[in-house]
């Protein structure tokens, strides 16, 4: 049987380290040709060892997983992304990979997506197949006018300037919409704010992250208050006023 040529990449060491005994373990069929813990390291080899397989963390400093292939001018070879935060899942799908793997990587699920790199490599590796992962890389590198919010039939995409703000309740948030209708989302305020970071979001209070699209006044206090645009009124904490304030002059 044919070895499948593989680069791990990920800035832990320990985590390459692990993925290569769980790899040698259950996986016979992948040969580890290189494993590398920066970007800059793995781009080098990529080129110069032509892998069939890369098994790619998403999260990097200086240069992540996406913009590390988007320094490539070709990808003839299979992607499986590595993440510990599952709201990258969906752009490792648009990205035409052959599966994400969430941190811990567990047994089953590496198996399962290394058999799915088999099952890809039985068949002609199309030209469309690379062309589709560099349009799809192109095009997460512009800025989203959506997000994905899991439901309980599948995902919702939210338009960003339907959002009013984000309400914090515990490791839950509420997504208020201008619609009138809200969504309770499984994730932390924290983790939204950062799928939002690339939009005109600000963290107001602990437990209120708003869209400055929709904001309608500014009340002065100790902290103050804002009203939005569906004329609800919320606390800006005493700590954020100050950048709040600096905000508006930008």
């Amino acid at each position: 049987m044919e070895k499948i040529k593989s680069i791990l990449i990920d800035d832990e060491i320990a985590c390459t380290e692990a993925l290569k005994i769980e790899l040698e373990m259950y996986c016979p069929q992948i040969e580890i040709i290189a494993s590398c813990n920066t970007a800059e390291d793995g781009l080098a080899k990529i080129v110069a060892l032509k892998p069939d397989l890369v098994f790619l963390d998403i999260e990097m400093p200086w240069m992540n997983g996406f913009e590390l292939l988007r320094q490539l001018n070709q990808i003839n070879f299979e992607v499986i992304f590595i993440t510990a935060y599952d709201q990258f899942a969906l752009k490792a799908f648009e990205f035409s990979a052959v599966d994400y793997l969430l941190k811990p990587i567990r047994k089953q699920e590496l198996i399962s997506a290394v058999q799915k790199v088999e099952q890809r490599r039985s068949k002609s590796f199309s030209t469309e197949h690379i062309e589709a992962m560099l349009s799809n890389i192109n095009f997460l590198a512009k800025d989203f006018s959506s997000i994905a919010v899991p439901t309980g039939e599948g995902l919702e995409f939210i338009p960003v300037e339907e959002i009013i703000y984000c309400e914090a309740d515990n490791n839950y948030t509420f997504i208020h919409k201008s619609c009138g209708n809200s969504i309770l989302l499984s994730k932390t305020l924290k983790e939204v704010e950062g799928m939002l970071s690339n939009h005109s979001f600000f963290r107001i209070h602990q437990s209120f992250l708003i869209n400055m699209k929709h904001l309608r006044r500014y009340i002065r206090g100790q902290g103050g208050f804002v009203v939005m645009s569906n004329k609800k009124e919320l606390p800006v904490s005493r700590s954020k006023k100050e950048d709040l304030m600096d905000s508006f002059k930008g």
